[in-house]
């Protein structure tokens, strides 16, 4: 199975939106990716709620709703996921890990945990039976435009043996630096889901169609590991 897009939709045109998320039908783009920044886990602010319910009017695609948020509990509730969206959580970011994660679950929504570059695997390796998906950072969050961190292509392997070995069929997500040639990599990797934000799918220099194009032949090659 080929690799799936999570378009970055804090990279889009506001001014736009609703016709940028008509064309990512369109180009049958699986999910749209919502950066939630609280300004303490990560040094920056951005979207919230009512940004998010403002989308689900304009479009039938899947949310992807990234907690990028101290205590993640008191936020789960209010975005009011849905069966087939994602909601993932950092496992830094809370001491109650496998609550979080079960109170995703019980919305019907796919439970999600993020690891960022530092953050060991080891660290997740307990809560896997609550896991339908994990979300490698390759780069520090917190700001687009950052350069991936080499050592993270390692990790997306091992989080792939990881969840093989545990039996679990948890996808691999990865965000950040998703440019074409990274994407590639990531793939071989193990990747599944790419998100993509300013290096690939919203490239300044390329339309949405063009590089949605060059991404899905990106993410297409076999992986190298069987996860």
């Amino acid at each position: 199975m080929d690799g799936k897009i999570s378009s970055s939709i804090m990279c889009s045109s506001f001014r736009k939106l609703e016709e940028e998320l008509r064309l990512l039908e369109e180009l049958r783009i699986e999910y749209i990716h919502v950066d939630i920044m609280d300004g303490h886990f990560v040094p920056n602010f951005t979207l919230g709620p009512d940004f998010v319910r403002a989308v689900r009017s304009m479009t039938s695609l899947p949310m992807d709703i990234h907690l990028m948020v101290e205590n993640p509990e008191s936020w789960i509730g209010p975005f009011k996921p849905r069966e087939g969206d994602i909601v993932t959580i950092h496992q830094e970011a809370t001491v109650h890990l496998q609550r979080a994660l079960s109170m995703i679950r019980d919305t019907g929504a796919r439970a999600g945990v993020a690891l960022n570059p530092a953050t060991p695997l080891c660290t997740i390796e307990h809560v896997l039976d609550d896991v339908d998906l994990v979300l490698i950072m390759t780069v520090n969050p917190g700001y687009a435009g950052q350069k991936l961190v080499p050592a993270t292509l390692k990790k997306i392997t091992e989080t792939c043996v990881l969840a093989r070995n545990s039996g679990r069929n948890a996808e691999i997500e990865v965000d950040g630096n998703v440019s074409f040639e990274n994407a590639e990599k990531m793939r071989r990797a193990g990747a599944d889901i790419f998100v993509a934000g300013t290096s690939s799918l919203y490239h300044r220099e390329l339309g949405i169609g063009e590089a949605a194009a060059r991404l899905r032949k990106a993410i297409s090659v076999p992986k190298e590991i069987h996860c």
